[in-house]
C-alpha cells in the first residue's frame, strides 16, 4: 500500500516509494529505495521536500497517513473545480489549420536562432538582442492567434538539442500563460524574452555534463544549478535587457516555500515572472523525455505541479496554467469511452474536459482512419490519459505531419 507522509515522519526502515519532487531538484539514482540508514534518511530530507510517498508493505508505516488513492481523489476534486472555471481569453481570430502551417516553420526558425545563440555564448560573444526580438514577436502572435498550433510543436524534443528546443518550449508556454493572466501586451513580449533565454547559463556548462546519461554527482550537480547565477550574470551583461525578462531567467528555480535556489527566496519576494518561470519550467522538464528520464504525460504533470502547489507554487498561478492549457493538453494522446485513442487538437475554453481530438487508433490494436471529433458534439468522451510509447505510437508523425 502506498501512503502520502509528512517529511517529519520519514525513517530508518521506510520504503521511499516516490520521491514527491520533480526530477531534475534531486541526484538519486533512483526514485524508490529503502531508507537503510541514517546517512540515506539526511540526503532525503537535505531535499527541503515537504511530502513523500512511501510503500508500506516493503517497510514502516504511518498508520494515520492517506493513501494514494485518497490523497489522488484530493486533486481531482481540485481539477473538477479547474475545470468548471475556464480561462476568459477572446475568440482565436484564425483557424487551427492557417496558423499551423505557420508555427511550423516559427517553430524550427527559433530553434535555430537558441542554438545560435547559445553557441555565441560559448564563444564568449554578447547576446544581441535585437536578433532575437523578430522570432519572440512571431511567438507571441502565434499563441495570441491560436496557441493550439504551436503548444504541441515545443513538446517535441531529442536528446541531443533538448536544452535550446527546452528554451523554445518555454518560451511559447510562458507567453500563453502570461496571456491568461491579462499582462499587457508589452509585458507579455519581455516575458517572452526572458523565457527564450532563461537557460542561458547553460552555456557555461560542458556538454557532456549537460548531457550525461545518468544521475549526476553531488558536484556535478552543484555545477548544474551554477546556470542560474550565470544566466543572470550573462543577461545583466546584454544591453537592452529589462528588469522582467531578467527576473524570468535569474528566478526560475526559486520555489514559494523558500526552497529554491541560488537565493531562497519566499513567497512575494519571488516576482511574477519568476513564479510564473519556476511552473513553467518544471512542467515542461517533467513531459519532456531525456537519455536518463522518461516524461511523464502531460495530464499526470499538470496533476503533480497542482499536488506541490501546497509548497512549491503559489496554487492560484498553478491553477491559471492549468486553465491556460486544458485538462488534457493539446498534443496529449487520451482514451475515449468508446476505446479509441485520440490526439488532442485544439482547446475549448468554455468546455476544458471536451476538447477536438483526432481519432486514430483503436484500444484493440489497430490503426482507425483519422477523424476530428468536437467533443462538445459527441456522445463520446475522454476517460484518461495515455501514454504514446505504451502504444507504439510515434508522436511527431501525428503532430508535426499534421502542422
Amino acid at each position: 500500500m502506498i501512503k502520502l507522509i509528512p517529511i517529519s515522519r520519514l525513517a530508518v526502515g521506510m520504503f521511499v516509494h516516490d520521491l514527491n519532487c520533480d526530477w531534475i531538484e534531486h541526484n538519486f539514482i533512483r526514485n524508490h529505495f529503502l531508507i537503510n540508514n541514517e546517512k540515506t534518511l539526511q540526503r532525503v530530507l537535505a531535499l527541503n521536500i515537504k511530502e513523500i510517498y512511501i510503500d508500506v508493505s516493503k517497510g514502516g508505516d504511518v498508520a494515520e497517513a492517506p493513501t494514494q488513492a485518497e490523497a489522488e481523489r484530493q486533486i481531482d476534486v481540485q481539477i473538477e473545480a479547474i475545470a468548471h472555471n475556464p480561462p476568459d481569453i477572446q475568440l482565436k481570430p484564425v483557424t487551427l489549420g492557417e496558423e499551423k502551417k505557420r508555427a511550423k516553420k516559427l517553430h524550427a526558425e527559433a530553434n535555430r536562432i537558441v542554438h545560435g545563440m547559445m553557441n555565441d555564448v560559448r564563444l564568449g560573444k554578447q547576446i544581441e538582442i535585437e536578433q532575437i526580438e523578430p522570432v519572440v514577436e512571431r511567438i507571441v502572435n502565434s499563441i495570441f492567434q491560436q496557441q493550439d498550433a504551436l503548444l504541441p510543436l515545443a513538446r517535441l524534443k531529442n536528446h541531443d538539442e533538448y536544452t535550446f528546443q527546452h528554451s523554445v518550449s518555454v518560451c511559447a508556454l510562458m507567453t500563453s500563460f502570461a496571456r491568461a493572466l491579462d499582462l499587457s501586451r508589452e509585458v507579455i513580449r519581455e516575458i517572452a524574452i526572458g523565457a527564450l533565454l532563461h537557460d542561458t547559463g547553460k552555456a557555461t556548462i560542458p556538454d557532456a555534463l549537460l548531457n550525461k546519461p545518468g544521475k549526476l554527482t553531488d558536484a556535478e550537480f552543484d555545477q548544474m544549478k551554477s546556470h542560474v547565477v550565470q544566466s543572470k550574470i550573462i543577461l545583466e551583461a546584454t544591453p537592452g535587457i529589462s528588469p522582467v525578462a531578467l527576473a524570468v531567467a535569474a528566478q526560475h528555480h526559486e520555489r514559494f516555500d523558500g526552497t529554491g535556489y541560488p537565493n531562497k527566496l519566499k513567497g512575494e519576494d519571488i516576482s511574477l515572472y519568476g513564479q510564473m518561470g519556476a511552473i513553467v519550467d518544471v512542467y515542461d522538464a517533467i513531459t519532456s523525455n531525456r537519455c536518463y528520464h522518461k516524461g511523464m504525460p502531460p495530464t499526470e504533470a499538470l496533476r503533480k505541479l497542482l499536488e506541490w502547489s501546497k509548497f512549491h507554487f503559489k496554487p492560484e498561478l498553478v491553477q491559471v496554467f492549468i486553465r491556460t492549457l486544458g485538462i488534457y493538453p493539446t498534443g496529449s494522446l487520451v482514451r475515449l469511452e468508446s476505446g479509441r485513442l485520440a490526439i488532442v487538437e485544439e482547446q475549448h475554453a468554455d468546455q476544458l474536459v471536451q476538447p477536438t481530438v483526432n481519432v486514430i487508433f483503436h484500444t484493440k490494436g489497430y490503426y482507425l482512419t483519422p477523424e476530428r471529433v468536437d467533443l462538445r458534439r459527441s456522445q463520446d468522451r475522454i476517460v484518461g490519459h495515455e501514454d504514446f510509447e505504451q502504444w507504439e505510437i510515434d508522436p511527431e508523425k501525428w503532430v508535426v505531419a499534421g502542422a
